[in-house]
């Protein structure tokens, strides 16, 4: 009788993906595993040589992805550590980010940055409240590819002025030939706090949160 049979076993346990902390197999697992074939084996019907050799290779596998998973583990931490450091630094300074949000404080707005993919015969900017209802639309005319600064006063669409909080706003714009236009929303804000959320950070701005991620540009401090 030959005793192959826990091996293969082993071999397709690890092939299976597993959460439960009973159910994982790690080296030493496979270690006992292999060492339990080759004592209990048939010596009338020994593992051949090329089987054996599978089963090492299998180990050394196993034993390669442990590390790497234990290096990566260590790398997140100190990318996180890394992340945490930087986003002090942002405290204090004003930053561009990718982002749709508009705070209005004390019935003051910010300027709506966009920056289109490609010059624009008609642009169109419509500001929404938190509950996605229509406040405002804001026709821009023609605009050239780049950067681009629309003020908004704070009011809707009646002219009346709108209550403090979070909107906002989205831009649409075609070319000559009616074809739509690229526009990517940004938001630029002076950074006065940072928080730490599920492994994500994000900085603050009064009511308004930015992802580190979505930071494109940082303004440097004036020098008095």
């Amino acid at each position: 009788m030959s005793l192959t049979e826990p091996v293969g076993a082993a071999a397709a346990v690890l092939g299976q993906t597993t959460t439960g902390e009973k159910g994982a197999v790690n080296k030493d697992d496979f270690l006992t595993l292999l060492m339990a074939q080759l004592q209990y084996q048939d010596p009338l019907n020994p593992m051949e040589g090329t089987e054996f050799t599978s089963q090492l290779a299998q180990f050394s596998s196993l034993e390669q992805l442990t590390t790497i998973n234990e290096n990566l583990e260590c790398l997140q931490l100190y990318q996180a550590s890394l992340n945490n450091a930087q986003a002090v630094d942002f405290i204090g300074k004003t930053v561009r980010a990718l982002g749709d949000a508009v705070a209005v404080t004390d019935g003051i707005a910010p300027d709506l940055q966009f920056d289109l993919a490609g010059d624009a015969a008609q642009v169109y900017v419509s500001i929404y409240d938190s509950g996605n209802h229509l406040v405002k639309t804001i026709p821009c005319g023609a605009l050239t590819e780049g950067l681009q600064r629309i003020e908004w006063d704070g009011t809707n669409g009646a002219g009346d002025q709108v209550a403090d909080g979070m909107y906002r706003f989205e831009v649409a714009a075609e070319d000559a030939n009616g074809n739509a236009v690229t526009a990517s929303n940004l938001v630029e804000a002076e950074i006065d706090g940072i928080t730490f959320e599920e492994g994500s950070t994000y900085l603050i701005s009064g009511e308004l949160r930015i992802a580190m991620g979505d930071v494109i540009a940082v303004k440097q401090e004036s020098k008095d």
